[in-house]
């Protein structure tokens, strides 16, 4: 085994066998067993040398290469006439391939987020921006591809748009692959009709065929909508010690907080024994993080018995039948930083932690980066009058006023005299001069007029939506226009271009809310 610069394996080797490129300081090469440390990058490709040593290797490679393909199908391993390692295909029907891959991810990306109400009007949760740089998905991608899955399939219903146009081709993650790599799924129409993804194990089932197209064996299945950091491949390898036929991942939650979540029951080896779905009355306090691996055929098993199950999903009927069917279902626990953002109050909570003088979610460890789509602006501008505390700046912003204790967007303006605490402004969004907001959460591209003052009076609760709107915050939807010298109160809710007239006296109080469809209050 070489470790040698990727130059001289492109240089040198027309077909080489590139078994991991990534940017971490250590990381297992899983084919063969062995490690290797490097400060940037670690490549590691088999060659036939005259060793003896080096020749096992090169043969038990091989074996084991061979393992990971289905060469009775549609792919096998060749080997060149210069004994260099290399890797084909042979093909069943003309562009008809079939690569087998151990592990592929299902990202589930589809759902709306009512909870962040006037947030996800005209865009998926997935696709909300999030610690002034990123998009909640990208945190799922990211540990994919630092995990090493380099196959994900994105399944996306609720205003795909921006969402689409956010993945791409998944250059960002290194996800452009030409076998396996990122993958949009909508829902689709079939010969025997179409129907929209009505739960998340339904979800999954409608693409069947795009997993049995790599044959794998094992499915990752990830939520969209949560913002933390894990090696799935540590969780794989917990999965196989204990030959689990599904594993969950899991961790402690406040025992007040236990209804909201999938609790499970285990016994001292950590095997699940009793699953309950958001009980009333929980028996304990460790929480499904919505992250499974399953076995890929228990969970075709699964999916496929329970395919006429009306809204299919993973808590409320898959896992309850593979206890039904004794499977060994096991809990992973994990104990690092783990938010949903479903929630106002959480989504809020989670920004404002990452301005925090030791942050608890670090974004800035360099052996496990999260990427995003970066579009080519200018660099951020701060005037010599500004006055900036503790805050995450996005690129292309211009301040000229006041900002403490806030996540700004990129392409965000602060005009001069304006003053912003506690808040969060999404990108392209302009905040007047002499405009005041304080604890509000502002959507991209939004117009707050000079001299509004978003955050005033004390709180009152909510008279458009209580199960939405329950915190003292302001929350602007995208393209949104505040007038100028409007006050705003707390635990409101405005969507949409408003005017003067809307304000009765000039004021919105607490509690109320402008939401606009079409023109129409």
């Amino acid at each position: 085994i070489y470790y040698i610069n990727i130059n001289s394996v492109i240089r040198h080797y027309s077909f080489p066998l590139i078994l991991h490129i990534n940017r971490f300081i250590q990381f297992r090469i899983s084919i063969f067993g062995t490690y290797v440390t490097n400060q940037e990058h670690r490549y590691c490709i088999a060659y036939h040398t005259k060793r003896k040593k080096c020749q096992n290797i090169h043969k038990i490679g091989i074996e084991r290469m061979k393992s990971l393909f289905t060469s009775s199908k549609k792919y096998v391993i060749i080997e060149s006439p210069s004994k260099k390692l290399m890797y084909g295909t042979k093909r069943a029907a003309r562009g008809d391939i079939m690569v087998k891959k151990e592990m592929i991810a299902m990202l589930l990306a589809g759902g709306q987020g009512s909870r962040l109400g006037v947030l996800t009007q005209k865009v998926a949760k997935p696709a909300v921006s999030f610690g002034g740089k990123y998009r909640i998905i990208d945190f799922p991608l990211s540990n994919c591809i630092n995990s090493g899955v380099d196959t994900v399939g994105v399944l996306t219903q609720y205003q795909p748009l921006r969402l689409n146009a956010h993945i791409g081709i998944g250059i960002p993650w290194d996800l452009d692959r030409n076998v396996g790599g990122v993958t949009i799924l909508p829902p689709y129409e079939r010969s025997k009709g179409s129907d929209w993804y009505t739960g998340t194990a339904n979800a999954i089932y409608q693409n069947l065929e795009y997993m049995e197209s790599y044959n794998p064996e094992y499915v990752l299945i990830l939520s969209g909508d949560h913002i933390y950091k894990m090696d799935y491949e540590v969780m794989l390898e917990y999965h196989k010690a204990n030959n689990a036929d599904v594993t969950i991942a899991a961790m402690p939650v406040p025992i007040e907080e236990a209804s909201r979540f999938g609790i499970l029951i285990t016994d001292d080896n950590n095997k699940i024994t009793e699953f309950e779905e958001k009980p009333a009355n929980p028996r304990s306090n460790l929480a499904s993080m919505g992250i499974y691996i399953f076995s890929w055929k228990a969970l075709k098993e699964a999916l496929i018995k329970l395919s006429e199950e009306p809204g299919c999903d993973f808590g409320k009927h898959v896992i309850p039948y593979c206890f039904e069917q004794g499977k060994r279902i096991f809990a992973y626990e994990y104990n690092g930083y783990w938010k949903d953002v479903g929630t106002l109050g959480s989504y809020w909570e989670a920004n404002m932690e990452l301005i925090d003088i030791i942050p608890e979610f670090n974004l800035y460890e360099e052996y496990w980066k999260i990427y995003t789509k970066s579009d080519r602006i200018p660099p951020q501008y701060i005037s010599a009058d500004a006055k900036i505390t503790k805050c995450i700046i996005g690129e292309g912003s211009e301040i000229y006023g006041e900002v403490t204790n806030s996540v700004i967007g990129s392409g965000v303006t602060i005009e001069k005299g304006a003053v912003v605490k506690d808040s969060i402004i999404m990108q392209d969004s302009v905040i007047g001069e002499g405009a005041v907001v304080e604890k509000a959460i502002v959507a991209e591209d939004v117009k707050v007029g000079a001299g509004a003052h978003l955050g005033v009076g004390e709180y009152a609760p909510s008279k458009y939506d209580q199960k939405v709107y329950q915190f003292d915050l302001v929350t602007i939807g995208e393209h949104s226009v505040i007038p100028e010298n409007v006050k705003i109160g707390k635990n409101t809710a405005i969507s949409g271009v408003t005017t003067a007239e809307d304000y009765p006296d000039g004021a919105l109080e607490s509690g109320g809310y402008i939401v606009k469809a079409g023109g129409i209050v």
